[in-house]
């Protein structure tokens, strides 16, 4: 006989435990990566404010995971400083010209850049460093991290991979998520008190109750609906474009065929055991070599009472050799372990990029030294930068967007027009190593001293301004307006030389000329 249930559609609940059973593997190795680093970030289920948390034997992990986090947080998103950047496409550059003329170009990049202030002072006042710093954490060390931006009320959210599961397709892209929100009985609204209580008993205020969220893609876009207890909530349908989900799933890596991706502490995790369990070996040996015991011999004519009850100063009759103090004969082995937890601490600092790592210990280091060996380090991250400009930087600007559109503090502009551009990452990097290879380039130079009537100063200006992310076109002469400049001073130092008196209304209706 078939079950009469069968067919009866799947809760939302049921889909969340479902998806559940395959995140599992990925939340195991989490927790694992949580004990060698900070413990606290990634509990396991059932934890809470009173749970006591294994304490690991170094601090290397945690402080690894701070570091990386900074430098990561720092590159992608710097303080005081635009990480992106809006660009108006040529359709819209096209319609801006007409209506304002030849000064269309200033006048829709002074806008624009009006527009990128305010977006930054959101995130400034709605503190999104802060969980964007805690999302960095957890990608480093669980490898995923979801992201809310609920487009009315504003602001951003942090869901652990303990409180999502997600599916994705063969290219990666997300095509179903679901959300678990444990909420207290009494901070429901009245109308989900009121579904959940029905035909059953009275709940306590501070029971806790599990609320779903559900976001599927749909006909290219994003359908979204909650349910409690197996009911969906009344009103909670939301539907949005498929490019501004408030929903920002996000991981560290990208494996193909697998809905979740890997964390960084996963790659190094080996060592982190291995170095935590030397260091306590080596903290338990302290401890025992710390200890001050003596050996008497009991045939000797030294007395062992008479030792402990001396005051110091005191004449006691006995012998040297019968008494000796304990010791442990391991310092070749301690050597041993100190010499292997050396090795493994110092391939994780290059790891994590801590500055210890960086500086070889020797009398002279230069700071070119440094700076290279630093460079090739970050160069290590270009993938995490890659993958997290288009998971997270694009969509956090878009989301932002969205969301000052819907409190009226932003205004709206029509589809297609202007899109962004990260600047920061990455792209930053690549930049970076450009501006590298033309000072070295200009170093070699400066040895030269025919090298100045070769150089093309215009071409080498917008090198560097290019490396910089600068635009200089309103700055920097073109080769034509340097042609006529030169000119001009020409014909203004011939005729000061032969007729002084024409000079001065020549040159002025020359400039006059040039500047039409």
């Amino acid at each position: 006989m078939s079950n009469p249930d069968f067919f009866a559609p799947e809760t939302v609940a049921g889909m969340y435990k479902r998806l559940a059973a395959k995140r599992e593997p990925y939340i195991r190795r989490a927790e694992e990566a949580a004990l060698y680093t900070i413990p606290s970030l990634f509990p396991k289920e059932g934890s809470n404010g009173t749970t006591e948390f294994r304490k690991p034997y170094q601090a290397l992990g945690a402080r690894g995971l701070n570091n990386l986090t900074a430098k990561i947080l720092l590159a992608m998103f710097p303080p005081n400083t635009t990480w992106f950047r809006l660009g108006a496409t040529e359709k819209a550059k096209e319609e801006v010209k007409q209506q304002i003329g030849e000064d269309a170009a200033s006048e829709l990049d002074h806008r624009l850049s009006l527009r990128e202030q305010k977006i930054m002072r959101y995130h400034e006042t709605r503190q999104f460093r802060v969980t964007l710093g805690e999302a960095i954490k957890q990608l480093l060390m669980a490898g995923n991290g979801c992201l809310f931006m609920p487009p009315k009320e504003g602001g951003i959210k942090l869901y652990k991979l303990s409180s999502y599961v997600c599916e994705r397709d063969g290219l990666g892209n997300v095509f179903n998520l679901i959300a678990e929100d444990v909420l207290a009985y009494a901070a429901l609204p009245d109308a989900v008190q009121e579904l959940i209580s029905r035909g059953s008993s009275q709940h306590s205020p501070d029971q806790e109750v599990k609320i779903y969220t559900r976001t599927f893609l749909q006909d290219d876009r994003w359908i979204s609906y909650q349910e409690v207890d197996g009911q969906s909530i009344p009103d909670s349908g939301q539907d949005y474009p498929k490019d501004l989900s408030p929903w920002i799933p996000l991981r560290m890596s990208k494996v193909d065929g697998e809905s979740y991706g890997r964390g960084y502490i996963e790659e190094h995790i080996g060592d982190l055991e291995s170095y935590d369990r030397l260091c306590q070996a080596m903290l338990e040996y302290a401890a025992i070599a710390a200890q001050i015991k003596f050996l008497v011999n009991p045939n000797g004519q030294t007395q062992a009472r008479r030792l402990v009850n001396s005051k110091n100063g005191d004449y006691i009759p006995g012998r040297k050799q019968d008494v000796e103090a304990l010791t442990l004969d391991k310092f070749a082995d301690f050597r041993t372990a100190k010499e292997q937890a050396d090795t493994l601490a110092a391939g994780l600092s290059m790891s994590f990029l801590l500055n210890s790592a960086v500086q070889r210990q020797a009398e002279r280091v230069t700071a070119e030294e440094i700076r290279f060996v630093a460079r090739e380090l970050e160069d290590t991250l270009g993938g995490i930068y890659s993958l997290l400009s288009q998971e997270l930087q694009l969509p956090l600007v878009r989301r932002s967007v969205v969301q000052l559109q819907t409190m009226g503090e932003l205004e709206e502009l029509p589809k297609g027009t202007v899109e962004p551009t990260i600047t920061t990452g990455l792209e930053a990097l690549g930049r970076g190593h450009d501006l590298e290879k033309l000072k070295t380039f200009l170093s070699y130079m400066e040895g030269i001293p025919e090298a100045a009537s070769y150089m093309k100063l215009g071409g080498l200006l917008t090198m560097v301004a290019t490396a910089l992310s600068m635009d200089i076109s309103s700055l920097v002469r073109t080769e034509e307006e340097v042609q006529q400049a030169n000119q001009l001073a020409l014909l203004r130092d011939m005729l000061t030389k032969g007729a002084p008196q024409l000079a001065g209304g020549f040159a002025q209706a020359q400039l006059q000329e040039g500047g039409k």
